[in-house]
């Protein structure tokens, strides 16, 4: 029997999902890690802490020889039976640490984590930010298959045109998810919170994220997502500060089991975290905001000092079959790129309006691009003063 998927779950990472929950799936593969942790001295991100089975004490660039991946993602991308298949078609097993944000990701690497990864999933900005830091490798395209799949808009997206450093694996909008019946209304945008902030009271959480908060309130105000102009950027802070008394906490995962009980009343989220909630608790719904929301897209790409990168290769053809690809969206709940995949769904996938969101949802969206470190700066600035306050 082939030896089983190794999981690191870091405690506060965006939430997973499997072939029953995210929250659940969380739960369960926390339990087998501490199982797998006691024997194996595993290493959890979430503490620092190194044992004998991280990806630095086997050797870094060496760990290709044992015929292991090491994969740095998010938790809602993979689950074991993504994992247990590509081991059995490849015999090369996979072993998955989690991240809850593309600054821990970059920090990590940046710090020489790279060594440490054959595969990373950044986010659309993120690929950009790593190429322009030299830390990702140019993908050598005549070893990748698939790409003629993808949907026109992903051939050459802008923020890695021709796909040069990185695969598109998963996009998504970043919305709202609350319940009417507490509500009491029909939520349509941030206008619904701005109108009932006395009968909100500490019952939002915003996503822990200062480009996602703050774009979207920008759009709101009827500026740009990715704002470079410092008055408006102060007048988004300003904005958010009247909503102050209505955030509860602000947390990109961890607000599920909450919402679902009825503790709180709105959360904002991304899809594929909301949509996987939705199916377990159908009274609660989903929404983009109708003043805009962020277009996001996580994509597969190779450290530049990656172990194994044959591995990763194989790892990355894998996931873009259309077969596989289409069974991870019917399991996981985000939508896909690939349009060969998007044929293989069943209508009530390709039809779901929160899942592939409409022309007339999308031209309100837009995707978070690298702003210049000065203005990066100020949104940190007032970013540290809301959530300090």
């Amino acid at each position: 029997m082939p030896p089983k998927p190794y999981w690191n779950v870091r405690s506060d990472s965006r939430s997973p999902s499997a072939h029953f929950t995210r929250r659940r799936f969380l739960q369960a593969s926390a339990a087998a890690v501490s199982g797998v942790a006691l024997s194996n001295c595993a290493r959890n991100l979430s503490t620092g802490s190194q044992g004998a089975n991280s990806p630095e004490a086997r050797g870094g660039s060496n760990s290709g020889a044992d015929n292991t991946l090491h994969i740095y993602t998010w938790a809602n991308y993979i689950d074991e039976e993504l994992i247990q298949s590509f081991q059995d078609a490849t015999g090369i097993r996979a072993i998955v640490d989690i991240y809850d944000s593309n600054e821990v990701m970059l920090t990590r690497l940046e710090a020489g984590g790279g060594s440490a990864y054959s595969i990373v999933y950044p986010s659309d900005y993120a690929v950009t930010q790593m190429i322009e830091s030299d830390l990702l490798a140019p993908l050598d395209q005549s070893q990748l298959t698939g790409l003629n799949n993808l949907k026109a808009q992903w051939q050459n997206p802008t923020y890695d045109p021709g796909n040069a450093h990185s695969v598109p694996a998963t996009w998504g909008t970043t919305g709202l998810i609350y319940n009417p019946e507490l509500l009491g209304a029909t939520l349509t945008g941030w206008d619904t919170l701005y109108d009932n902030i006395g009968s909100l009271t500490r019952q939002v959480t915003l996503i822990n994220d200062v480009r996602e908060v703050m774009g979207a309130t920008l759009q709101y105000l009827g500026y740009s997502l990715n704002s470079t102009n410092p008055d408006e950027i102060e007048a988004a802070y300003e904005k958010l500060l009247e909503l102050r008394p209505t955030i509860a906490a602000f947390l990109t995962n961890g607000w599920e089991d909450q919402l679902a009980s009825g503790d709180l009343t709105v959360a904002m989220a991304y899809s594929s975290d909301a949509l996987a909630l939705i199916e377990e608790n159908p009274g609660l719904e989903y929404v983009v905001p109708e003043t805009g929301a962020s277009l996001w897209t996580d994509t597969m790409a190779i450290p530049k000092t990656a172990p194994n990168v044959d591995a990763a290769y194989q790892w990355i053809n894998f996931v873009m079959e259309p077969e596989n690809s289409a069974r991870l969206v019917e399991r996981l709940k985000f939508a896909t790129p690939s349009q060969a995949a998007f044929d293989l769904l069943p209508n009530n996938l390709k039809t779901d309006d929160d899942l592939f969101p409409p022309d007339s949802i999308l031209h309100k969206t837009a995707e978070v691009a690298v702003v210049p470190p000065d203005i990066a700066d100020l949104y940190d600035r007032y970013w540290t003063q809301l959530t300090s306050g």
